[in-house]
């Protein structure tokens, strides 16, 4: 039985059709990474746990540290594994975690270099809006002009003849 909360996420983070593809893959780097960290924990604590005395990582909770300070890439050097299958998990979770921190930095990028050029070109047409009614405007107001200079100059006598 799946947590009610934990079904709400998934379907928050990827459900949505409407969703932009950042939202999407945002969602999904985040579901992979979380489950790279709960499954190197446990593979990680089954590669140590016939290490003997010099394993620092021996429990659940301590594995499931380690993974997630190893996602992170912050390896704060409290845990570690000592044998080659518990490194081997390590290199993995590292990689996975430095790829998901990746693509979630790269689409929170382009959706801001995209939303910034949206707004400029929203501001774009606007200006070009406003530019082409002044022009329209000062046509107008110059032709008015010319006509009210001719009707001026033939009630004056030096128009043009028809």
């Amino acid at each position: 039985m799946v947590p009610v909360f934990l079904t709400k996420a998934v379907e928050l983070l990827l459900g949505r059709e409407g969703r932009s593809l950042h939202l999407k893959a945002v969602g999904w780097a985040t579901v992979a990474l979380a489950l790279t960290v709960f499954a190197g924990s446990w593979a990680v604590l089954a590669a140590e746990k016939h290490a003997g005395h010099t394993a620092t990582i021996t429990s659940y909770p301590r594995a499931l540290w380690w993974s997630a300070e190893t996602a992170t890439t912050v390896g704060y050097g409290d845990f570690y594994p000592v044998t080659l299958w518990g490194r081997i998990v390590a290199v993995v979770v590292m990689c996975v975690g430095i790829t998901t921190y990746g693509m979630v930095t790269a689409a929170l990028a382009t959706w801001f270099v995209g939303h910034e050029q949206r707004r400029r070109h929203r501001l774009t047409a606007a200006a070009e809006q406003s530019a082409r009614h002044v022009r329209e405007e000062t046509a107008q107001l110059l032709h008015e002009r010319f006509d009210r200079i001719e009707r001026l100059l033939a009630d004056a006598g030096h128009g043009p003849r028809e």
